[in-house]
C-alpha cells in the first residue's frame, strides 16, 4: 500500500492514504470511490474492503448447529404461513437460474412454494430447466406465449400463488438459507405484518459478497428519495391483491412503484436487520449501475409523481443531488400556507459571528416571511451593544435580553414566548447560510402535520460534514452521522444528500411548529441546561408519533465551538441514559449491524 498510483486526473495518490480513507468511510466508497483511482489501486482497495466485510460474513455463517436450532424454533411456531416465492424468468444464464432456484430449495423453513414464470425466453435451456423444476411438488411453472415484461410475468406468478405471503426473487439472485425462516419468525412475533423487508448485499460473478446494505426500519421520507427497501421483499398476499400487483409501464422501476403503493395501504411494515438477499451484479442489471436500464429513471419519477397525487401531496419530483453518482430523487413540496418563521439566535458578544450569521440570512433567504429574534445573554463588550442597537432598527428583527446565567434550554424557551411565528427555527450564532432556499426547504417539512422537527446539513469551514442527522446511541448517548465526510460525498447509500428520517437533529439549526414544541414541553431547563436538550426534545416528539426529518437542501456552515464549549456534562449524560436507556440502545433509523463507536457507518466489529 506504500506504492503510488495515478488517478484519473493523472496525479499520484498514496495507496496507504487511500486505504486509511476507505477504512474510515467503509462501504459507501466501494463503488463511487475506487473509480477515481487507477486499476491497481482499485484491485487492492476492493480486496481490502471485501476482506473487512468477509469477516462479518464468516462470523454470521450458519453452522449445522445453527440450522438445527432454527428448525427446532420452527416446530414451536404457532403460525406456519406458506410463503410463495415469485420468480419471473427471461433468458437468464443457466448457472444463475440454477443458483437462484437452489437457494429456494435450500431454505431452512419448508412451508414454501416456488412460482416460476417464463416470459417467452428465446434461450432453449430455460424451458428445459423449468420443465425439470416443475416435477418438484413445491414448484409451479407457467410458460408465456409472448414476452410482456417483468411486471406482467410477476403478476402471472402471484396469480398462481396459494401462500398467505408472497416473496420476490429475481432469476439471477439468491436468498440466504434462513431468509424464509426469518420472515416466518417475524410473522409469528408480529401477526399483523403486511410488508417485510431485509438487509441485502451484492455478489459478483465469482460469488464474492460485497457492498452490504444495512438498512433502517421503515423510513417514509427515505423511501420517497429512493427505493431503499428493494430486497428481500415479502408481503401479505391479500394486500398484493388489493393494490392489484405490479403495473406495466414502469419498466425498471416496477418494484419501486409496487412498494410505494403497498406502504400507502398499511402501517404494518417491518424490517429484518439481517442480510437475507444476495443481489447479483451482472452486466445489464441495475445492481451494477443505475444507468444500465434507461427507462427506469423516468419511470421512477412517474411512480413518485403518482404517489404524490394519491397521497394528496402538492409538489413535484426532480433528480437528487449528485444524481450521476447515486440515483436519488427529491420530492419538493409546495408551501401550502405561507407562515411566519421566527428565527431564534442566542448570542453573547462574538459580534463577528453574529454579523456573519444575520447577514447570510438577509442575503440568502428567498422565503420572505420570517422574523429574527436575537437573545442577548449577558454580553459585555461595547461593540456588542452598538451592533444590537443597530439591529433593533431593522425590519423584522427584535433583540431581547436574557440576564440570567447561560442555560441553552432556558434561553430558547424564553425566546419562544416572544416569537410571533407559527414555526420556530433555532439557529446558532456561529452558522452561515449556504443555500438560497434553505428556509423554504425546511418549512416544506415543518408544515407537515406528521412531522415534529426538521434538521439541516451543517458543514465545517473545511467543507466536511458536521451534522447530517443524529443517531441515537452513537458514542453512548447520541452523535451526528457522517461527521467529517467530504461535502462532495453522498454518504452511506446516499444518506448525506437525500431527505430521510432520523431519531433526532441538532438544534444548531432546527425548525418545528410552535404548537409541537409546546406540546413536547420545550427544552428541559432543569436536567439539560447545555447538552442533549435537542435530542431529548426530538425523542419526546417521536414518542408522540411525530417524524424527525433531515433535509440536505438546507445547508449552512457551522463554525462549531467558536462561541461555546463542547464540554459534555457527566450529569447530563447520565440523565439521558437513565431517561432514554432502552431507546438509546436501538435507534430505528440506524442498523444494529453498524458500529456505535464511530459516525462513518462502519460495520460493527465481530
Amino acid at each position: 500500500m506504500e506504492a503510488c498510483q495515478k488517478g484519473k486526473a493523472g496525479a499520484k495518490v498514496s495507496l496507504k492514504y487511500i486505504g486509511v480513507v476507505f477504512k474510515r468511510m467503509g462501504p459507501v466508497l466501494w463503488k463511487e470511490g475506487i473509480s477515481a483511482f487507477g486499476h491497481k489501486a482499485q484491485k487492492i482497495l476492493f480486496r481490502r474492503f471485501k476482506t473487512e466485510y468477509q469477516s462479518w460474513v464468516d462470523h454470521h455463517h450458519l453452522l449445522k448447529t445453527d440450522i438445527a436450532e432454527r428448525k427446532q424454533q420452527i416446530r414451536s411456531f404457532s403460525q406456519q404461513p406458506k410463503i410463495s416465492i415469485i420468480m419471473p424468468v427471461y433468458d437468464v444464464k443457466k448457472k444463475w437460474l440454477k443458483r437462484a432456484v437452489r437457494s429456494v430449495f435450500n431454505q431452512i423453513y419448508e412451508n414454501w412454494e416456488l412460482c416460476l414464470v417464463d416470459d417467452a425466453s428465446t434461450q432453449k435451456h430455460i424451458k428445459r430447466m423449468l420443465s425439470k423444476y416443475r416435477r418438484h411438488p413445491k414448484v409451479k411453472t407457467l410458460f408465456s406465449n409472448q414476452n410482456q415484461g417483468i411486471a406482467a410475468a410477476t403478476n402471472k406468478g402471484w396469480a398462481l400463488a396459494e401462500g398467505e405471503y408472497v416473496g420476490f426473487l429475481d432469476h439471477d439472485d439468491e436468498l440466504s438459507k434462513d431468509a424464509l425462516f426469518e420472515a416466518a419468525k417475524l410473522i409469528n412475533r408480529y401477526p399483523d405484518a403486511d410488508v417485510i423487508y431485509s438487509d441485502e448485499d451484492k455478489t459478483d460473478p465469482k460469488q464474492h459478497r460485497f457492498q452490504p446494505f444495512f438498512k433502517p426500519d421503515y423510513s417514509p421520507d427515505w423511501l420517497l428519495s429512493f427505493n431503499y427497501i428493494c430486497h428481500f421483499l415479502v408481503c401479505r398476499t391479500q394486500l398484493l391483491r388489493e393494490v392489484d400487483g405490479l403495473r406495466q409501464g414502469f419498466e425498471g422501476s416496477q418494484d419501486y412503484d409496487l412498494i410505494l403503493r403497498l406502504t400507502e395501504r398499511t402501517q404494518h411494515i417491518y424490517h429484518i436487520p439481517k442480510v437475507l438477499y444476495h443481489w447479483r451484479q451482472v452486466r445489464g442489471s441495475t445492481s451494477m449501475d443505475h444507468k444500465e436500464k434507461k427507462d427506469h429513471i423516468a419511470n421512477s419519477i412517474k411512480a413518485l409523481s403518482q404517489a404524490l397525487t394519491r397521497r394528496g401531496i402538492e409538489g413535484f419530483v426532480e433528480k437528487g443531488i449528485h444524481f450521476d453518482q447515486f440515483e436519488s430523487y427529491r420530492v419538493k413540496r409546495n408551501i401550502k400556507h405561507p407562515s411566519l418563521v421566527s428565527i431564534i439566535i442566542p448570542t453573547k458578544d462574538k459580534i463577528p459571528l453574529l454579523k456573519r450569521c444575520v447577514q447570510s440570512i438577509r442575503e440568502k433567504t428567498d422565503y420572505p416571511h420570517y422574523e429574527v429574534i436575537v437573545v442577548d445573554n449577558q454580553s459585555q463588550e461595547p461593540e456588542t451593544e452598538s451592533y444590537l442597537s443597530e439591529l433593533t432598527t431593522e425590519k423584522d428583527i427584535q433583540v431581547i435580553p436574557f440576564h440570567k446565567e447561560y442555560n441553552f434550554s432556558k434561553i430558547n424557551n424564553f425566546a419562544v414566548s416572544h416569537a410571533k411565528g407559527d414555526h420556530i427555527l433555532f439557529l446558532n450564532n456561529d452558522t452561515q447560510v449556504i443555500s438560497q432556499g434553505w428556509l423554504s426547504a425546511m418549512l416544506e417539512h415543518s408544515q407537515r402535520q406528521e412531522v415534529g422537527a426538521v434538521g439541516a446539513k451543517l458543514v465545517y469551514p473545511d467543507d466536511t460534514i458536521q451534522h447530517a442527522g443524529t443517531i441515537i446511541g452513537l458514542g453512548g448517548v447520541a452523535a451526528h452521522s457522517h461527521k467529517k465526510f467530504p461535502l462532495s460525498h453522498n454518504g452511506y447509500f446516499g444518506s448525506l444528500n437525500v431527505i430521510r428520517n432520523y431519531s433526532a437533529v441538532t438544534a444548531a439549526c432546527m425548525m418545528l411548529r410552535k404548537k409541537v414544541f409546546e406540546e413536547a414541553g420545550g427544552f428541559d431547563e432543569v436536567n439539560l441546561p447545555v447538552g442533549f436538550n435537542d435530542v431529548d426534545l426530538c425523542l419526546e416528539m417521536r414518542n408522540r408519533g411525530y417524524l424527525i426529518v433531515y433535509t440536505p437542501y438546507a445547508a449552512l456552515y457551522h463554525y462549531e465551538t467558536q462561541s461555546r464549549s463542547q464540554y459534555l456534562n457527566p450529569d447530563e449524560v447520565e440523565f439521558m441514559k437513565k431517561k432514554w436507556g432502552e431507546q438509546l440502545a436501538a435507534d430505528p433509523y440506524y442498523n444494529p449491524n453498524l458500529s456505535t463507536d464511530s459516525e462513518d457507518f462502519q460495520i460493527k466489529k465481530v
